[in-house]
């Protein structure tokens, strides 16, 4: 199914997509009445899947609240010449994980996935691709040597 209207593309990935979307747009334009329970409530969220499961259910896993801003939007392929193939979903969050490791990534942290048509979706953010490369829980804990390096200079800096 392919969907015209710019605004309804998000239907594509199926109707909490949709639907995270219009409330997100409502809580953008400060419209009295948002369902905002429905847009912190992280199993709407398991349209996007890692190869660690459902974001919704790693999230909910984790022990993450979904804060905002949230997004879920669509960058329409504007003609041919375009390299990217097709359209690109943007899927954003903020979250506030209890988890052990650096509270400046899981505290008010920010998830980013994108999604090109016909692809798989990819994490974006540093914390997006922690939480689809490792286990649950263990997120900083299993990071490489490089993530890891640059988690403990982070930690120096804020510590000053």
């Amino acid at each position: 199914m392919k969907i015209v209207t710019p605004y309804a593309k998000p239907m594509e990935l199926g109707w909490q997509a949709f639907a995270v979307s219009l409330i997100a747009d409502e809580v953008t334009n400060d419209e009295n009445g948002v369902n905002r329970r429905f847009l912190h409530n992280p199993a709407n969220f398991n349209f996007v899947t890692t190869a660690q499961g459902k974001l919704g259910t790693l999230l909910r896993r984790g022990r993450c609240t979904i804060g905002e801003p949230v997004q879920v939007h669509c960058s329409p392929k504007v003609d041919e010449q375009q390299t990217s193939e097709g359209d690109l979903w943007r899927v954003q969050l903020s979250v506030d994980c209890n988890v052990p490791g650096p509270s400046y990534f899981s505290r008010d942290g920010v998830i980013i996935f994108e999604k090109h048509e016909g692809h798989d979706w990819e994490p974006q953010s540093f914390f997006a691709k922690l939480i689809a490369t490792y286990a649950t829980g263990p997120w900083f804990d299993l990071a490489g040597p490089k993530d890891q390096e640059a988690f403990e200079a982070d930690r120096k800096v804020l510590s000053k």
